[in-house]
């Protein structure tokens, strides 16, 4: 799969239409190459940029280019590497690539460039996997998720958890060297607590990428509430169209209506749900709305807890609510919103809590600053979310459960009193296991799944 000692060439930027283009070179014959296309190299081992020409034969002639080289091990693929800034027209830049392959280089293989930065200890396979997710990124939100991993927020804790691991494995097959001696170099209750606690930091982390795997890229901004509760008419005013359909008449949003809009820059889904009843029996239509609201309700990362402020109290009306909105609690943010205030005649009586907004979708009162609250409760969730991309969730679903298994197992070993020989067995395989996610262990099969997703170039 590898043939790393070839040295690779291909299109790093964008194939589309541009002022400037990039093509990439890398392995132990980059200064070779370039001096075969009439590159005026220079002697220094140090990186640098040069403002020089290559002879892309006829009838383009000799091209003025930019080279960034990098002529040591110094560079991002651990190999002599060199960048071709030429003019963006893709003619162009496929004539350099076939000009620098009939030069002795091989056409690139996608993610290959970071591949051979993976082999040579530049990243580990989370932060390759984050350079994926930071070339896919559209968002702001989904940006910053991949530079924290690139930055090692996930490897680091980790390895950290391997590490531990590792240390309490050597204790325990330390004891089962001095056996004879009946020398015991960790207790069981200790050794327990230890497992444990790895064990409680597994489970989080992998809760933690479970929440980022299954959710869209959008934020879900769910709007729950009773019948006639001014849901759909804020779900107008919040994305500024008539999205849902408005009436008088309670119940005219039988269904789920989701609509995409963007709040403080940021491109959110907002979801207007049919109002909260209890379902008769033989009424289908009205069970399946309800199905669909709380499918909606979980897995929403906000929710807008609506009530009409010119019917009722909110504070009695919140506390109506509250079983609905405590059922199945997870990691998911609560608004309450007062709707309707240009209805009331009288002042609200407001509750003595800060967690309210109050609203009008006619007159738009409250309409930014619920935007701002919104904003403030999604910004939260990026700070708590440590950083993973979605394609790392997934990989890395199969090996953190496997390390959980094996821990509980171990666990169960220690409870039952059976000898050290099998505990450190289990051990063993979670320590293999986590080591599967960085890329401390690896197998072709796992780098086929992680570097072919990326494009050719990167």
């Amino acid at each position: 799969m590898f043939g790393a000692e070839d040295t690779i060439v291909a299109i790093a930027s964008p194939t589309t239409p541009a002022i400037r283009g990039i093509v990439r070179l890398s392995g132990h014959d980059v200064l070779s190459i370039l001096r075969t296309v009439d590159v005026a190299l220079p002697s220094s081992k140090r990186p640098q940029v040069m403002e020089t020409s290559i002879d892309l034969g006829e009838p383009l002639g000799a091209m003025e280019t930019s080279v960034m080289l990098w002529p040591t091990h110094h560079s991002y693929t651990g190999q002599p590497s060199a960048e071709i800034h030429s003019h963006g027209c893709l003619p162009i830049l496929q004539a350099i690539v076939n000009r620098l392959t009939g030069a002795g280089a091989r056409a690139a293989r996608p993610g290959e460039f970071t591949l051979r930065a993976f082999l040579a200890g530049r990243l580990d396979l989370t932060q390759a996997e984050a350079v994926l997710g930071v070339i896919e990124a559209e968002q702001r939100g989904s940006l910053d998720h991949a530079l924290r991993q690139l930055a090692g927020n996930l490897s680091r804790p980790l390895e950290q958890m391997r590490s531990d691991l590792l240390n309490l494995l050597a204790d325990v097959e330390a004891g089962l060297d001095f056996v004879d001696e009946d020398i015991q170099f960790i207790e069981d209750s200790v050794l327990r607590e230890r497992l444990l606690a790895t064990n409680e930091i597994i489970k989080q982390t992998r809760e933690r990428l479970r929440t980022r795997a299954s959710s869209s890229a959008e934020p879900i901004i769910a709007l729950r509430g009773n019948p006639n509760a001014g849901k759909s008419h804020l779900v107008n005013a919040l994305s500024n169209q008539q999205a849902a359909i408005v009436a008088d008449v309670a119940g005219t949003t039988r269904d789920t209506v989701s609509v995409q809009t963007l709040i403080a820059n940021r491109l959110v889904q907002l979801i207007d749900t049919a109002g909260i009843e209890q379902a008769a029996e033989d009424d289908a239509i009205s069970a399946a709305s309800q199905d669909h609201a709380n499918q909606a309700s979980r897995s929403a990362d906000v929710r807008l807890w609506c009530v009409d402020a010119s019917k009722s109290g909110l504070a009695a009306e919140r506390h109506r609510l509250a079983p609905y909105a405590n059922e199945g609690k997870r990691s998911v943010f609560d608004l309450w919103v007062a709707t309707k205030t240009d209805l009331v005649t009288n002042p609200i009586k407001q509750p003595n809590t800060d967690d309210w907004v109050y609203t009008s979708a006619v007159s738009g009162e409250g309409i930014e600053e619920l935007k701002q609250r919104i904003d403030q409760c999604l910004t939260q969730s990026d700070h708590e979310e440590t950083g993973s991309v979605i394609g790392t969730a997934a990989r890395c679903s199969q090996s953190l459960g496997l390390a959980e298994q094996a821990i509980v197992s171990a666990m169960e070993l220690v409870d039952m009193g059976d000898g050290h020989e099998f505990i450190a067995a289990e051990l063993r395989i979670a320590v293999e296991s986590l080591g599967e996610v960085t890329g401390a262990v690896y197998t072709d099969d796992i780098l086929d799944r992680v570097f072919g997703r990326f494009c050719i170039g990167k």
